[in-house]
């Protein structure tokens, strides 16, 4: 499916869903609740870029399954192994998985699959790619 078809067939889900209006407003209402997350600055878009294939804006649980360590990384300590990769000009996933193990004990393998799926999970919400961002310091 084409990126017009899915915004198309984005827009026609919304609208039979209530109104993406509604959606928004409830789900703006949502982030502030305490113990949730949600998208900062969103601006007056109205409409979870999901529907067209983007990552969701949906505000989280701090205990949501999407911002669980994986193989034993966190993703804070995933911002910290960015962060020392950045100051010691590391720019490749070997140089990342080495850092996580010599500085936090998770075997280089691991650290490099743990990787993928938080890549991955930052592809399916914008909350953890915030909050990957705020522990890297940015």
């Amino acid at each position: 499916m084409g990126l017009f078809s899915k915004a198309k067939q984005g827009v026609t889900d919304a609208a039979e869903s209530a109104g993406h209006a509604v959606d928004f407003h409830n789900q703006q209402q949502a982030a502030k609740e305490p113990g949730m997350i949600g998208v900062r600055n969103m601006g007056p878009i109205g409409a979870d870029p999901a529907l067209i294939g983007g990552p969701s804006t949906k505000p989280l649980a701090g205990g949501d399954p999407m911002l669980q360590p994986v193989q034993g990384l966190s993703l804070e300590t995933y911002g910290a192994v960015a962060r020392e990769a950045q100051a010691r000009g590391v720019t490749d996933e070997d140089g990342m998985a080495a850092i996580a193990e010599d500085q936090h004990g998770i075997p280089a393998a691991d650290a490099k699959a743990a990787f993928a799926v938080w890549i991955e999970r930052m592809g399916q919400s914008m909350i953890v790619g915030q909050e990957f961002r705020r522990h890297l310091g940015y």
